[in-house]
């Protein structure tokens, strides 16, 4: 199974990253991600909460859930004992150093992020990818888009616990005007004209 490392910057827009993870709990591919990058996540998740009016310890509990959750969820996602070639890749901004050294040692095939300039290919090792989560997922829904439509139809199915209730067409109408997953959803429209999924 392909191994991806999710960095913080496509976990944190939240429709992005339901849907990213909602692939994965489909077994389309499996998620990486260190303690580093999970930190990050509760500290922007937080931020991002507060910033849109939410009392700040409300806001904490819930990126603390949200993490807990993911670990939950994906238990053998975080890659452990990373740290030590931590600093070895001389990136352009030392801290993001423990991205790559948790795709080395998680064996991953790419490091999904929306900072490609932070990932200069001449400095990563061998044969480890750098993508855009729009053209992951493209590469993902693409080997089987029913089954990644089962994935959007989970999504909606969910909705509206805390944010608005959503039907399968409009999340996917937003992962085109928010996240431009043009590609992506022609491929979901498409797979509801193919019957549903093997189970």
């Amino acid at each position: 199974m392909f191994t991806a490392v999710l960095d913080t910057s496509v976990l944190w827009p939240s429709l992005q990253r339901d849907f990213l993870l909602s692939l994965a709990a489909e077994g389309m591919y499996r998620p990486l991600w260190s303690s580093a990058i999970l930190a990050e996540l509760e500290f922007h998740e937080a931020a991002k909460l507060i910033g849109r009016g939410e009392p700040e310890d409300d806001a904490r509990a819930r990126s603390v859930y949200l993490v807990g959750q993911m670990r939950q969820a994906f238990d053998d996602a975080e890659v452990t004992g990373w740290e030590g070639l931590e600093g070895t890749y001389g990136l352009p901004d030392p801290d993001d150093e423990h991205v790559v050294a948790a795709a080395v040692v998680g064996g991953a095939g790419a490091i999904v992020t929306a900072n490609l300039k932070d990932f200069p290919a001449e400095r990563l090792p061998g044969g480890l990818q750098v993508l855009p989560a729009a053209e992951f997922a493209l590469n993902t829904v693409s080997l089987d888009p029913r089954t990644a439509h089962r994935a959007v139809t989970m999504i909606a199915a969910r909705s509206g616990i805390r944010g608005p209730k959503r039907s399968v067409d409009e999340i996917l109408d937003l992962l085109v005007n928010r996240y431009g997953m043009d590609e992506v959803v022609d491929l979901l429209r498409a797979a509801t004209n193919l019957g549903t999924p093997s189970q």
